[in-house]
């Protein structure tokens, strides 16, 4: 059986052309440490991961290559913001949308005295922007906000929430899990705070790599989280106050930003304008070939509405799990079935507690397999 992979939203599949390969040859050719040795091969790959910061920078229209730090996961860059940002007495804001990367640390902080408002969002996914406005407190000291929604493929506006975030002088911190290497981010034009994105999805790079970009000022005001070894400042039993060792401690993934530098040269090659109209294209086609399927309700914005190519649909008449197995067993298309580490969102877009099953279309899915996915959706609830 032909697989067809619609789990995009999880991570991206095929990675960029070379990135396996860029990997291998950081393992099999290179293999040093970087910081830990005075020798050619560790500055080579210092080299590289300069240069990747830079990419990173250059994609993001990010000021600051110096301060592109290098982190675990997207869900650990949010995780050293929030953590290390707030304090007691401190009021933060959240949007009904967010993934549990935001979720979860933001229930931590609630019992170390942090208030958090979570502004409401529609059943279509938006964003209430006069809520929004209006939540803000004299003690309000943080907004930290996902672009695209993982569960829906719905988009706020960054431009007009980081105008809103100016007015009241509160920094912004865009989670752009979903949206980087797909929509246009502009760091200073959004009046980012903080970036934080992964590698494994829209960038088309590996695993294990998370991306986390900071202003100065707020490098110098977020905590580290983490301690340990950076190869720098070894003499000291705090951690360097420059960037942007101060947030890397630790053993790079080296062999992961060797894939990631491959993944982004792809990209800048490709051009993302290009990877989202084919996306797009894509999840239009589906909602298209859906949306007059009896008992089949398209969960969040319509097709031509700003949006990510991520499409959830509600079954009326069937369990939703039962559909997504179907849909693997019977037909070779992978789904993903529950409630996506969002029931902030499903809360928010009606679907809790039973979630939805989310097709996730990407750089590479052909109209051919978007047609599949159609037929066997429509022979699975004309079946049922």
């Amino acid at each position: 059986m032909r697989r067809i992979y619609l789990d995009n939203g999880s991570t991206s599949f095929p990675k960029a052309p070379g990135v396996g390969q860029a990997m291998a040859d950081y393992i099999d050719q290179l293999g040093v440490n970087v910081g830990r040795g005075g020798y050619d091969s560790a500055y080579e790959a210092g080299e590289m991961l300069l240069e990747t910061r830079r990419a990173l920078a250059d994609m993001f229209h990010f000021p600051e290559p110096k301060n592109v730090v290098f982190t675990p996961s997207v869900t650990y860059s949010l995780n050293f913001v929030i953590r290390g940002f707030l304090r007691p007495g401190d009021h933060a804001i959240i949007s009904g949308m967010e993934h549990n990367a935001v979720a979860r640390p933001m229930h931590d902080v609630r019992d170390r005295g942090v208030d958090v408002t979570v502004v409401p969002c529609s059943q279509t996914g938006q964003l209430d922007y006069e809520a929004f406005a209006a939540s803000f407190r004299d003690n309000t000291r943080l907004v930290v906000m996902a672009h695209a929604s993982n569960v829906c493929g719905s988009c706020i506006d960054p431009v007009r929430v980081g105008r809103i975030c100016r007015e009241k002088g509160v920094p912004f911190v865009l989670d752009a899990a979903q949206s980087a290497g797909v929509l246009p981010i502009d760091f200073e034009d959004m009046g980012l705070s903080a970036l934080c994105l992964p590698g494994h999805k829209g960038l088309l790079g590996p695993q294990g790599i998370g991306v986390l970009m900071l202003t100065s000022k707020m490098a110098q005001e977020l905590t580290p989280v983490i301690s340990g070894g950076t190869g720098s400042a070894s003499h000291l039993l705090t951690m360097p106050d420059f960037m942007p060792d101060r947030f890397e401690p630790g053993t790079f993934n080296l062999p992961g930003i060797a894939g990631l530098a491959r993944a982004l040269s792809f990209l800048r090659e490709t051009g993302i304008d290009r990877i989202r109209e084919n996306e797009l294209d894509r999840a239009r086609q589906f909602m298209d070939g859906v949306r007059d399927l009896p008992g089949v309700r398209i969960v969040g914005p319509g097709p031509d509405q700003e949006r990510v190519g991520v499409v959830s649909l509600d079954f009326a008449d069937m369990d939703n799990a039962m559909v997504s197995y179907l849909l693997d067993s019977e037909y070779g298309i992978s789904t993903r079935c529950g409630l996506h580490c969002a029931p902030l969102a499903h809360k928010s877009l009606g679907t809790y507690p039973k979630g939805t099953v989310r097709f996730g279309f990407g750089w590479s899915t052909t109209e051919k397999e978007t047609d599949s996915a159609v037929r066997a959706v429509e022979e699975i609830v004309r079946g049922n």
